[in-house]
């Protein structure tokens, strides 16, 4: 039997969950078992469960067949659990460093309480964290272990059930279990401190509760779920009339009671508006219901506020929370003029843009920050094309790269009156990167956000972690990626990075990426003209090189000798290079150029076709790996500077660990494995099909069909993606020539 079993219930925190699952997993205290209910949850939760409790067998999880909120889950847990004390642990909080040994330690020298209250510290995402504001109730002052008859205002803390150990004998002695619905917590909390005989405190921060920004607890919710607090405090006084031995706490309870009503009717976004008389008059009719004999109201604008409750008196409430909001509203005069100001910046001729309507079949695309017509965007522009002919499809390009746009796309110059006209206008818009801050999401405009690459090195919220990688504005950030509506995923590990480290209120898209789609439905005439494209002979095998941009670095500086790599290789082999332009001028690299067995392809506008070209990838910590891995080609990882990089910009896993194929930390290492052939060996091919499966997850050859069927045509059924066993992919360049021989 365990010491510790902390209950986990799951439900839609596919983001969060494996840094909880973590923090629970890396405590230095391993006498615990973790019970995790998987609620039905609609997102991959219940898939990071199932592989976390392949690792661990701690881990013991149960899905549900239907969601049945957050109490009935937690009794689900409860069932199951056998340690002496349960905890319970929301899925998107944290525990603290060594919390587990701290809880133990103090159960162990207050001789095992019935319920031991520890500390908790609300994190925030932007890395700020502010300490619990009743802290002072948990010093461990006086007697070790006592009745809440010697520390009552142990009932003025949060009632949660999340910063509590329960002995599992007392919650069977007493019954206690959740009640199904909103504060479910009230009648446990409540329920089971002024029925312990035996209680201790720990004065230390055992659990980071996480404030999400969007939202995610029915604290920023508006519904009228919010009367299910009527039930609760109904089952608490329910407790009170089985347990008359209990009647001394019917007074604080009841304070209690009315606080929560009050604290409902006062706070904005819970109740709907056309609720609120509703709620009054009921919470009026508890308050007359359950008043004690003698009950004294508190001092002050409180007890006011409690003696028009006792009076029923609506009128006077809404009087009392309007003069209040007059208040806050002249308070924040201030603020809004300064936003005035902000929108008159951005020019009269887009204000009056913004008073049109949107026009409904106008869809701007825009990728790498208006540059070229490319990546995600653009496979998505050519299926629309397909299959909603009608919709008009217009690129937003800055006026330097107008010149490469291909012919026959319509394009608006970054900054001009047509660029402000489509981007007030135009219902959809679509980007692998953000738009500018001055854009104004307008009600009923559509942003989908592609991005435009499978995250190895670490990004939004998660780059504060490393300063020196970024001097990002990270509210800023988050404020453009309000603006989004959809986020388009290739693969499972993609969405829980995007939904953590951009905490907007989007809804996914578990598509493949439609760039990709080529990848998989090209054919041997695609792949042998993306070659002679690029001049490469019948024969030639093609290296494509492409190294990542490195924050510490200035400029394009390969960590590889590509005269020498050229030189060793031989003449049939042709290296090509896409990073910042090509350095080097001396004359034995001009003459690699001219005769082609280095081919600068920086510039090329469609990087897929240099993936169709290209016979292997030698890569570093680019995603280019990521989506090359879908043509099941060897991919090298050419990587001296892994130690540096991953420490300055940090990265999601260990590419030394879990590489899609060959590694090489020094040129000689490289030269070796392409002179050998051992980058493309039995072991290699291992490696690649496990990185295939878990980062080509949906990546089928539909992708962009999937996004235009759901954003822009509103059908709801997704195609189904096909078996990962059953796609094709792409022939390789010597499958291609066989083909083209046999015919």
């Amino acid at each position: 039997m365990p010491k510790l079993s902390l209950v986990v219930p799951v439900y839609k925190v596919q983001g969060y969950l494996p840094e909880c699952l973590d923090s629970v997993l890396g405590q230095d205290c391993t006498d615990f078992e973790i019970i995790a209910v998987d609620d039905c949850s609609p997102d991959g939760s219940g898939a990071i469960l199932d592989e976390y409790a392949k690792r661990d067998s701690r881990i013991h999880v149960i899905h549900l067949t239907e969601n049945v909120g957050l109490g009935r889950a937690r009794n689900a847990g409860l069932e199951k659990a056998t340690g002496e004390y349960v905890l319970f642990l929301d899925s998107d909080d944290t525990l603290s460093d060594g919390a587990l040994s701290a809880i133990r330690d103090r159960l162990e020298a207050t001789g095992n309480p019935e319920i031991l209250v520890f500390d908790y510290a609300r994190t925030y995402w932007d890395g700020r964290r502010r300490p619990n504001m009743r802290a002072d109730l948990l010093k461990e002052e006086g007697p070790d272990v006592f009745s809440l008859d010697e520390r009552p205002r142990l009932l003025d803390l949060l009632q949660i059930v999340w910063n509590k150990a329960y002995r599992r004998d007392f919650v069977t002695r007493t019954g206690l279990t959740f009640p199904p619905g909103y504060y479910e917590d009230a009648p446990w909390t409540f329920c089971s401190l002024i029925s312990a005989e035996r209680i201790a405190v720990l004065d230390r921060v055992c659990v980071h509760y996480r404030q999400r920004r969007e939202g995610g607890n029915i604290l920023k919710t508006v519904s009228r779920k919010h009367f299910d607090v009527f039930d609760q405090y109904r089952r608490v006084f329910d407790y009170l009339d089985a347990h008359q031995e209990l009647a001394q706490w019917r007074g604080p309870l009841f304070r209690k009671m009315v606080d929560h009503y009050l604290t409902i009717l006062e706070r904005p976004g819970r109740l709907p508006q056309d609720a609120r008389a509703e709620f009054f008059h009921r919470a009026a009719a508890d308050y007359r219901a359950r008043v004690p004999k003698g009950f004294s109201r508190p001092l002050g604008g409180r007890g006011h506020k409690y003696g028009i409750l006792e009076r029923d008196a609506y009128a006077t409430m809404v009087s009392a929370l309007a003069a209040v909001k007059f208040r806050q509203r002249v308070r924040t005069s201030t603020r809004s003029a300064l936003n005035r100001s902000k929108r008159s910046a951005m020019g009269a001729f887009y204000h009056s843009q913004l008073r049109l309507p949107l026009d409904d079949d106008l869809v701007l695309f825009s990728a790498y920050w208006s540059r070229s017509v490319s990546c995600n965007p653009a496979a998505i522009d050519a299926e629309l094309a397909r299959l909603a002919p009608r919709m008009r499809r217009v690129w937003a390009v800055r006026a330097e790269n107008v010149a490469d746009v291909p012919k026959g796309v319509r394009v608006v110059r970054v900054g001009s009156r047509e660029y402000w006209s489509a981007v007030a206008r135009a219902k959809y818009l679509v980007n692998n990167v953000n738009f500018p801050d001055a854009v104004v999401k307008r009600e009923g405009q559509v942003h989908v956000q592609t991005h435009h690459g499978t995250p190895l090195k670490t990004m939004g919220l998660d780059q504060q972690k490393y300063p020196a990688s970024t001097d990002m504005d990270f509210d800023k950030l988050l404020e453009r990626c309000d603006r989004w509506d959809y986020s388009i995923s290739s693969n499972r590990f993609s969405t829980v990075v995007w939904e953590r480290v951009y905490p907007c209120s989007y809804t996914t898209l578990e598509t493949g990426y439609p760039r990709n789609d080529v990848l998989v439905n090209a054919t041997s005439e695609d792949v042998r003209a993306a070659r002679a494209a690029l001049g490469l002979a019948d024969g030639t095998k093609a290296f494509l090189y492409m190294p990542t941009h490195r924050e510490y670095q200035p400029g394009f500086t390969p960590p590889l000798d590509l005269a020498r790599l050229a030189d060793e290789l031989g003449p049939d082999v042709t290296v090509l290079v896409r990073g910042h332009y090509f350095y080097g001028s001396s004359p034995h690299v001009s003459e690699l150029r001219r005769t082609g067995r280095i081919v600068d392809v920086s510039g090329h506008p469609r990087v897929e076709e240099l993936y169709l070209a290209a016979d292997a990838l030698i890569t570093d910590y680019s995603s280019a790996m990521f989506d090359y891995a879908v043509l099941d080609r060897p991919v090298i990882s050419y990587v001296p500077d892994w130690d540096v990089y991953s420490a300055v910009r940090g990265t999601y896993f260990d590419l030394l660990q879990e590489p899609p194929g060959a590694v090489a930390t020094t040129q000689a290492e490289l030269l070796r494995l392409l002179a050998s052939g051992d980058y493309d060996s039995r072991e290699t091919t291992e490696r690649r099909d496990a990185f295939r499966r878990r980062f080509c997850e949906f990546d089928d050859g539909h992708a962009a069909e999937r996004v235009v069927r759901r954003v822009f045509l509103g059908e709801e059924t997704a195609l189904p993606i096909v078996p990962f066993d059953e796609r094709p992919h792409a022939p390789t360049p010597a499958q291609a020539l066989e083909l083209v021989e046999r015919a």
